[in-house]
């Protein structure tokens, strides 16, 4: 049997567009700010920013809740978005 590799199809931009305008203004914000926050945090690896690891990490997890409470599958991880 021979098997064609799977190749991902772009998204066009309006279809992005109505399916970003069906999302709630709120669950956008917080998946902009998990993303932020998940690439702050793989930037402090040094034990002089653990501080600011910690914050971050719980900054994280409050918009992850947001997330998870419209879609449980928009939760992201803090080594997702490197």
């Amino acid at each position: 049997m021979i098997t064609l590799p799977s190749t991902q199809v772009p998204v066009p931009d309006a279809v992005a567009l109505l399916i970003g305008q069906q999302i709630p203004k709120h669950v956008l914000d917080a998946e902009i700010e998990a993303v932020t926050l998940a690439y702050r945090i793989s930037l402090c690896r040094k034990p002089e920013t653990a501080q600011a690891r910690e914050y971050n990490l719980g900054q994280l997890a409050r918009a992850n809740k947001t997330l998870a409470a419209y879609n449980p599958k928009l939760v992201v991880t803090p080594g997702s978005a490197a």
